[in-house]
This record gives structure tokens, sequence and C-alpha cells, in this order.
């Protein structure tokens, strides 16, 4: 075993992290892992624990020492401080929605008897914790309308349980299903039953730790325990394998999609609901060449949106008695001039399709022989999302947002295809006092990558000063098929009023461009995401922006990857680096929870050449001792078991070895909070408070 070691002098005294003579040999390469102890779990390692403890000591005390903290967060507290609802949807003649009145932790589940009603309380998750870190998940309403299913999750944690709710007296159920993290929720047709995916109870101290494998879909019977549960489906020769269920909506199929991994490519089997719990299911799509989206049925048809030979996707029928897909109808082709389909919804006779088109969303129009019947009218460039309901709905609701517009809630009338605005965010944001814009940067190898700039105004409007002064933060993804669309931020309001310069870049590895852009981010493809980031950090420092000392980068989980990889290629290119809950251990990331449904995207240590591309990039194995490294804040939380902590502890702790610099490097490590979602605001507003500070402080901001 090696001795402690600590960071050459700086500014910051650290704690002293165990180092280990820990190696692992990889296709006849020796690599080391100094720091493998920190990899057990931080609620049964006592000395994890201690390092953890230790580490938040050092971190609150600098962060606390900056002048402009509390002000920042009280400004944060004043923007939160707004009411905000959900889209609304409707089942049986009621309305539902989520509701904050501002500084709640957790969103309120109402519902009404109109969507322009105020409603009652069904689910106030406020009530369930003293601290507010147990959040109310998935919601899913009886077709009846007399019952919902939801899910209660803990701490931020994955795991759920689901519980149920009468929705006109407010009794919740007697009935509970445990160990349920990933899947659809499903009633069926007479309302007292749900098909829900489970996954095996976990080894003792190990729930948080253990791997994702071998989901289940079983059936409750309300009333009965869980034990009593009727089993559905299960592939326990293919324990990698995840399930997503549905029903169509005539209660004619259950329609089953399976994924091996976080890939969109995927099968597609299904059989009449009427069939036995043991009935083979016709393998209607049984590869994972293409990826195949349920849109809904009409009979017999059922129609999907797909990118098999459509790489930007297109909308196709298949017969479900087809005995494979080989035989189908094209129903909307892909679009000629770009855009990328990135949703479809079935009213009636018509499909609403969902474009991005440069990052910004188009809405068209469509029969079900593919005629185009025109454009859904938007308020601007931004991102539209919603439209959910039944295919026999006449209504449905969505969002509008972008990175200068709060949120707005609109109605969209099928029959008569008129929008109304039903409402509208009243947060203390003047969208005309800030501009957003888009640019393009020239990635290594050509490729043209959009980037989103917004920032406030100067003076009597006038334009930002392009001295190469700006702060300026800059975010990125670029990874499993997931696009960045524009959308407003109360955090990103607080930066842009200190005076910062917002920019998203929309990376390969994303699906903005369909799924070529996908692949070409993807894999032993990957770096090209960090060149693409790194080009969009070049751009803005040539055209004017902002320059290396005044340009901070952010990301979360796969973006934690992101800035860990961009901060080990390029560290003089940055002034301050902002990784979260990442992807750091590249060769065992595996090997813990959610990590194998990611062996598509990264490709895994297994492979030789998959190992040669990760090994080139991972972010713990490319930090170099006495490298002057930006000053950076990692952030991750105890109870992550998407992304586990221990890539932000084995990377923190490599990252203070090897700093040569004075620039501080700090990990800030949550309690009772997991990966982002269900997060109580006081904790996101606390969060934000000591990113916004590091970055006042780190970019000099006062100067």
């Amino acid at each position: 075993m090696a001795p402690f070691c600590k960071a050459k002098e700086s500014a910051v005294a650290y704690p002293e992290t165990r180092r280990v003579d820990q190696t692992d040999i990889y296709h006849g390469r020796t690599v080391p892992d100094p720091y493998r102890w920190l990899e057990e779990d931080v609620r049964e390692s006592a000395e994890v624990a201690a390092w953890a403890k230790a580490q938040n000591e050092v971190t609150r005390k600098y962060l606390d020492a900056i002048p402009q903290r509390q002000a920042i967060h009280d400004r944060l507290t004043e923007l939160w401080n707004y009411e905000r609802q959900s889209v609304p949807w409707q089942v049986a003649g009621q309305y539902f929605y989520f509701k904050n009145d501002g500084l709640q932790d957790q969103p309120v589940l109402l519902t009404a008897n109109s969507y322009d009603e105020e409603g009652r309380v069904l689910i106030d998750p406020n009530k369930w914790s003293e601290d507010g870190t147990v959040a109310l998940g998935r919601t899913v309403v009886s077709e009846d309308g007399q019952r919902m299913a939801y899910t209660r999750k803990e701490a931020g944690s994955d795991w759920s349980t689901v519980r149920f709710i009468e929705i006109d007296s407010g009794k919740v159920l007697e009935d509970k299903l445990e160990w349920v993290r990933h899947g659809n929720l499903v009633w069926n047709a007479a309302c007292d039953g749900l098909y829900y995916t489970r996954y095996p109870e976990p080894p003792e101290g190990e729930k948080f730790q253990a791997l994702s494998l071998n989901p289940m879909i079983y059936f409750h019977k309300l009333g009965t325990p869980q034990s009593e549960d009727t089993l559905i489906f299960r592939r326990p020769d293919e324990p990698n394998w995840s399930f997503w269920l549905r029903r169509t909506e005539d209660n004619r199929y259950l329609v089953l999609t399976i994924h091996r991994s976080t890939d969109p490519q995927s099968r597609v089997y299904l059989r009449e609901v009427g069939a036995a719990a043991d009935a083979p299911w016709n393998k209607l799509i049984d590869n994972f060449d293409h990826e195949y989206s349920l849109i809904g049925n009409r009979d017999a048809t059922l129609y999907f949106y797909t990118d098999r030979d459509a790489p930007r996707k297109r909308v196709i029928a298949i017969d479900a008695n087809a005995e494979d897909s080989s035989s189908f109808t094209e129903v909307i082709p892909e679009r000629e001039q770009g855009g990328t389909l990135e949703y479809v919804a079935l009213f009636g006779d018509e499909l609403i399709c969902n474009y991005l088109s440069d990052v910004t969303t188009r809405l068209f129009r469509y029969d079900l022989e593919g005629e185009e019947l025109g454009a859904i009218e938007l308020p601007g460039l931004g991102n539209a999302s919603g439209f959910g309901g039944r295919q026999d709905d006449t209504e449905t609701f969505y969002s509008f947002t972008s990175y200068t517009m709060p949120t707005a809630i609109y109605r969209y009338d099928v029959t008569s295809g008129k929008n109304e605005l039903i409402r509208s965010s009243k947060v203390d944001f003047d969208p005309k006092l800030y501009e957003s814009k888009q640019v393009f940067a020239t990635s290594k190898d050509g490729t043209q990558v959009p980037i989103i700039v917004s920032y406030k105004k100067g003076p009597s409007g006038a334009a930002r000063k392009l001295d190469h002064n700006n702060p300026t933060l800059l975010y990125g993804y670029g990874g499993f098929n997931i696009s960045l669309t524009p959308s407003f931020a109360v955090t990103n309001a607080a930066w842009m009023d200190m005076g910062g310069i917002y920019a998203v870049a929309n990376l390969r590895g994303g699906g903005e461009y369909g799924e070529a852009w996908h692949a070409g981010g993807k894999s032993v493809n990957k770096q090209n995401v960090f060149d693409d980031f790194i080009a969009a950090a070049e751009h803005l420092i040539s055209t004017g922006y902002t320059k290396p000392e005044k340009l901070a980068i952010m990301g979360g989980s796969n973006g934690g990857l992101l800035v860990g990889a961009a901060m080990t290629q390029r560290p003089e290119l940055f002034g301050a680096c902002l990784p979260a809950v990442g992807v750091m251990d590249m060769l065992r990331f595996q090997n813990f929870t959610a990590g194998h449904f990611w062996r598509h995207e990264y490709g895994t240590a297994d492979d030789p050449e998959e190992f040669a591309a990760l090994i080139a990039y991972s972010p713990y194995h490319n930090l170099k001792p006495d490298t002057h490294y930006p000053a950076t804040l990692v952030t991750t939380a105890d109870t992550d078991d998407r992304v586990v902590p221990m890539h932000s502890f084995k990377f923190a702790a490599e990252l203070q070895h090897d700093q040569a610099g004075d620039a501080p490097v700090l990990i800030r490590i949550e309690s009772k909070a997991g990966h982002g979602a269900g997060t109580p605001v006081s904790k996101r507003i606390d969060l934000v408070a000591d990113k916004w500070a590091f970055l006042w402080k780190s970019l000099k901001m006062a100067e």
C-alpha cells in the first residue's frame, strides 16, 4: 500500500487521501487505479464516509468565504419564488397537473373538473418528509378516472415504491409494490390491476451499488399481496435487457418494446390482451437494428416512428398479424429539407409530428394517409413539448419555452386547429431585456456545431460588447441520442443577471440531427463529442465573446464526462470547470447499477478497440501530475444510484493529487440526494448558489 498523499501546496488545504497499489491489466496494458477503495458505498464504508465528510468541510469553508454567495443565494430565491404549473392532462373528464407555489420543495399534484380551474390537492409529497427528500415520481390514472397509481422516490434514488390512491376520496390503498426502478406502469381495462416492471431484491448492503439486471414484468391485482402477482414476461438469458410495456387504447394488444441498452434501437413483441400469462408473443421486430416507437393503432394497424432507412426518422404502419416487420407501409417520409422527427401523437385521424430544425421545434399535422394538413404555429423560436392524451381526445396541451422566454402552457383544439394560451409564468424576468441567438462552430473534422448564445442586453438594449471580457458559461451533453433544446431556467436567468453569457453547444452524440449525428459521437467515435465542445469553446473565444480565463464549462452525468474529458485534454482553455454527477472512470462504469445499460453508447474495456478509445479520454485515467488545471468544483450526491458517486470521488482525489497550480479543486457531496430528479428546491438553490459563487470568484467577475 502506498502512503497517504496530498496535492502540492495550494491556496486550499485538501484532506489527505490514501493511495493504493491497485493495478489492472487490459489487453496487455497495465493501468493503475490508486483510489479503488473510494468505490465502496459511502453509506456502508466508514472510511469513505469520513473522506467525504472531510472533503465537504473543506469545500464548505471555501464557498462560504466568498462574499457574493449570500447575495447570489438571495437572488436565486427571489427568482425561484414564482408559481409554476405543468402541462395538464385529462382522463375520463378529469384534469391533472403539477403546481409549485414557488419555494415548495416538491411540486403538488392537483385534480380539477376543467383545465382552467384551480382544482384540489390530490397528492402533496411535501408532507412525506420534513426535509423534502421524498418525491412523487410516475403517475398513471386508470381509464375510469377512479384511481391513480404513483411512485414514491426517496433521497433521489432510482428505486421506487408503487402506491395507489382513490381520486375522489383521496384514500391511499394498502397495496404496495416494491423494488421498482425502470419501466412503465400500465392499468388494465377493468381498472382493477396494473402491469409493472420490478427487479430482484439486491443483496444486503448493495441496494445503491448492485447492477440493475433481470427485470421482470408482473401483473398486480388490487387487493392482493405482491407475492401473488402474475409473471408476464422475463428473459433470464438476457439479463441486460430492459422492457417498456404499453396496452393499446382499444384494449386489443399488449405491445412490449425491448432495449438492450440506452440505445434507441429496439425489438417489438406483442400479443392479444386476453391471452394467457404464459402465451407466446408475436416477435414483430426481433432484432436491434433500428428504433421503433409506438404511436398508436387503428384496429390491427400499428403506427410507429422509426429510423429504419431514415436517419432523421419517418412514420410507418405495420400489420399486427404480420410474422415480422419486413412488410410495412410508409405513412410520412423523412423530411427532405432537414428536421429530425422527435415525437408523434395520434388524435382521431390526425398525426401531430414534432420536428427539430437546427434545435428548435417545428410542428406539422398529417392525416393517416400521410397527407400534410399544415403547420401548427408557435409563438417564436424555441421548444414545444407535451401533446399527451388518448387517441379519441379532441384537445391536447403543450408547453413552449426558450432560453429567454419563461414557460407558457397552451391548449390545442384538435378539431379546429386553434391554439389557446392558458397559463403563463409570472417570474421576475423580462424577455425584452435579453437576447438569444444561434451561431455555428467548425469542429476538428469540419462538422458544423450549433451553439445558442444567450445574455442580457446592454443599456438601452445595446448589443453585448465582443471584447473578449465576458464571463461565459458553456454547457453541453453530447450523448445517448438526447437533444438539448431551448428551455428557460431561473438558474440561467440569475447567471445572466450577474453579467454572464450562457452558451449551449449541440454536440454529436445527441439526437438533434438524427441517428447519424448520434452515431457520430458514440463508442469509438466519442472523441468527436469532445472535439465539438472544444471547437465551441474556441469559437466563443475567437469571435470575441470571452477568453480562456473568463470561460467556464458545465455538464451533468454524460455531460460531467464531457467536462472531465475537455479539461484533461485542454486544461489551458478554461478558467473554471463544473462537472456534475459525471461518468469519470470509463473502464469500470459497467460494474455498477445502471452502468451496463451504457455499454453500446460508450463501449467497454472488454473489447480491445473500445478499450483503446476509452483509455484515451477517460477523465480519471488522463489526469497528469504537475499539471495546472482550471478551478474545478466537482458535484455529486450520496444516493446517486444512476452514476454512483465513486466516479466523482476518484476523479476529485486524483485531480487534487495532480494539481500543480493554485486554482482550487473541490468536491461537493450532497446528502440524501441522487442523480437530480426529485431534488428538493431548497437543495437545488443551495447547489446553484455554490456553483455561481464559485464561478464569480474563479472567473474574477468583479473585475
